[in-house]
C-alpha cells in the first residue's frame, strides 16, 4: 500500500471518500447518566502545567475488566489508591495501597494494568527519569477471587517484578489480542530517550527491548541541527487483527532548532506499526524499519511521516490516538496554526489563545487525512479521542467538554455535545476506553480545579454515547 504525509482538505472532499451520502444518521451524542465521587480531597498541585491524577500519558488511570471498574489516584495525604465498583454501580470500594508520592511532579502518575491471563492486577507509579515503584496483586484478584484489601497486592517493588530498568518514566500496561499483559516505559529523558517494551508470560515478566533510537541528524528549518531527540507516543493501540498502531511526534534536544526560546521542539506526526506485537516496526507502506532489542527505528527511518509540521508551532507530544472498527488509526493532535503565527515564542500562552485541534487519520489506500476541528480546545493542555460502537468520533478536550462527528459525514460535522464549566474540571482529563467499547459508556475521570496545593475533589461522569 502507499503511504503518504496527510493532505488538509475540505470537508466536501473527506465525504466523498469516507462518508456515506444519502445515509440518513442521527448526530452523535453524549448524555450525562452519572457522576460519582472517588475522592472529596485528592492530592492537587500543578507542574508542568498538569496535575499528578490526570495526564493523557496515563494508559491506563480508569479502566473496565469483568463486571468491575477500577479506578486509581493519590490521596491529600499522598497515598496511592485504587477503586473498584460494579460497573454501573455508584459504590466505590476504595483500597489505600502502601506507597507515597515521593516528589511533587506531575510526571509521577499511577497506571493499572490487568492481566487475562492469571487475573492479576498490575500497579506503577511515581517515577520520572527514576526507579520504579511497583505492585502486582494476588492471581485472580481481577477474576473474583480472594479479598479487596492491600494485603492482595503485597509489598512495593523498585522493579518490574525482579526485571530491573533503571530511570524510566511513562509506565504503560497494555493488553495484547490474546491476553498477554504489555509494558511500554521511556528511558533516557526528555529530547534523549528511547521507548523500551516488557512482556509479562506465565507470571514473569521480560525484558523485550528498546525499539526506538535517540540519535541521528535533525535540521531545523533555520539550519541549526539537532543530533539527539526522544520519540513521543501518542500511545499504543491494538486493533481487532492483533495490529499494533502507534503515532507519535519527536522532540529535539537541541533548542537551537527553534525561532525562538519560548517554543516547544516537538515536529512532526509519524507512524508505525507492528503484527507480531511489537518485536518489528514497520511504516505505512509496510516496511520493516526497526526491530525491539535490535535495530530502533529513528529519525532516518524511511517512510514514518503522517503529518510534516516544523518545530515552531507549538505542537504538543503524547495527546492521543484510537483504531476504529475498520483497523484505520486516528491521532488528535494540536498546535498554533500558522494563520496565527510562524514562530511560537510563548507556547502556554500562544497554545491557549491561538491552538487548534486536528484530526488526523489514514485511509485504506494509505493516504493520511487531516482536518481541523471547527472548536478550539482554549487550553495548554491535551485532548483524548474515542470511538463508539458506530465508529462515530469523539474528543474529550480540556475540562471535560465532548466534541463530536459522525462516521457518516467522514467525521466533518463536528459539534459540541457536552459542556458543563460547573464541573469546574481541571484541564486534562482520563478516559476509559474498554467501558465504551464493551457498553457504549464514557467514563471520565476528573479532578476539579483548586487553587495551590488545596486538595480538590476526583470524580468519574458516565456518558451514554450515540
Amino acid at each position: 500500500m502507499v503511504t503518504s504525509s496527510a493532505r488538509l482538505v475540505t470537508a466536501a472532499a473527506v465525504v466523498a471518500a469516507f462518508g456515506m451520502p444519502g445515509v440518513a444518521q442521527a448526530q452523535p451524542g453524549a448524555s450525562l447518566v452519572s457522576d460519582t465521587l472517588l475522592d472529596a480531597s485528592a492530592l492537587y498541585f500543578v507542574s508542568y502545567d498538569g496535575v499528578v491524577n490526570n495526564n493523557s500519558f496515563q494508559q491506563d488511570a480508569i479502566l473496565t475488566y469483568r463486571g468491575h471498574q477500577y479506578a486509581t489516584w493519590y490521596t491529600a495525604s499522598r497515598n496511592a489508591v485504587i477503586a473498584r465498583r460494579t460497573v454501573g454501580g455508584t459504590r466505590w470500594e476504595t483500597v489505600v495501597l502502601p506507597h507515597q508520592l515521593s516528589v511533587d511532579d506531575s510526571h509521577n502518575v499511577i497506571s493499572l494494568g490487568i492481566s487475562p491471563q492469571d487475573g492479576t492486577i498490575h500497579v506503577a507509579m511515581d517515577t520520572h527519569n527514576t526507579r520504579l515503584y511497583y505492585l502486582r496483586s494476588t492471581a485472580g484478584l481481577a477474576d473474583g477471587a480472594g479479598e479487596w484489601n492491600a494485603a492482595a497486592f503485597g509489598e512495593v517493588q523498585r522493579t518490574l517484578g525482579g526485571v530491573e530498568l533503571g530511570g524510566m518514566t511513562y509506565p504503560q500496561f497494555l493488553v495484547t489480542p490474546e491476553g498477554g499483559l504489555q509494558f511500554s516505559y521511556r528511558t533516557g529523558g526528555s529530547g534523549n530517550g528511547v521507548n523500551e517494551l516488557a512482556e509479562y508470560d506465565g507470571g514473569v515478566w521480560r525484558k523485550l527491548g528498546a525499539w526506538t533510537s535517540a540519535t541521528g541528524s535533525y535540521t531545523g528549518p533555520n539550519g541549526v541541527v539537532s543530533t539527539t531527540r526522544n520519540m513521543y507516543l501518542h500511545g499504543l493501540t491494538y486493533d481487532h487483527s492483533g495490529r499494533l498502531h502507534a503515532a507519535f511526534t519527536w522532540r529535539e534536544g537541541n533548542s537551537g532548532v527553534l525561532c525562538n526560546s519560548g517554543g516547544l521542539t516537538n515536529h512532526d506526526t509519524g507512524y508505525v506499526y507492528s503484527d507480531d506485537r511489537g518485536r518489528t516496526w514497520r511504516n505505512g507502506a509496510g516496511t520493516a524499519v526497526g526491530t525491539t532489542g535490535g535495530s530502533p527505528v529513528g529519525i532516518g527511518s524511511p517512510g514514518l511521516l503522517a503529518d510534516p509540521l516544523d518545530p515552531n508551532h507549538g505542537l504538543m507530544n503524547q495527546e492521543s490516538q484510537a483504531v476504529d472498527a475498520q483497523g484505520r488509526p486516528h491521532v488528535v493532535i494540536s498546535y498554533v496554526p500558522g494563520r496565527f503565527t510562524q514562530c511560537v515564542t510563548n507556547y502556554a500562552q500562544q497554545r491557549a489563545q491561538y491552538g487548534r485541534a486536528f484530526h488526523v487519520f489514514r485511509g485504506a489506500d494509505g493516504k493520511w487525512t487531516k482536518m481541523e476541528v471547527p472548536i478550539p480546545p482554549e487550553h495548554t493542555q491535551r485532548t483524548k479521542i474515542v470511538f463508539d460502537r458506530a465508529d462515530n468520533a469523539y474528543l474529550v478536550m480540556p475540562r471535560g467538554k465532548i466534541v463530536s462527528a459522525s462516521r457518516a459525514s467522514g467525521w466533518t460535522d463536528w459539534t459540541t455535545v457536552f459542556d458543563r464549566p460547573s464541573l469546574r474540571a481541571f484541564g486534562e482529563v482520563n478516559v476509559d476506553t474498554s467501558r465504551v467499547a464493551s457498553q457504549g459508556i464514557l467514563s471520565v475521570q476528573y479532578q476539579q480545579t483548586s487553587s495551590g496545593t488545596t486538595p480538590s475533589p476526583i470524580r468519574v461522569a458516565d456518558f451514554r454515547l450515540g
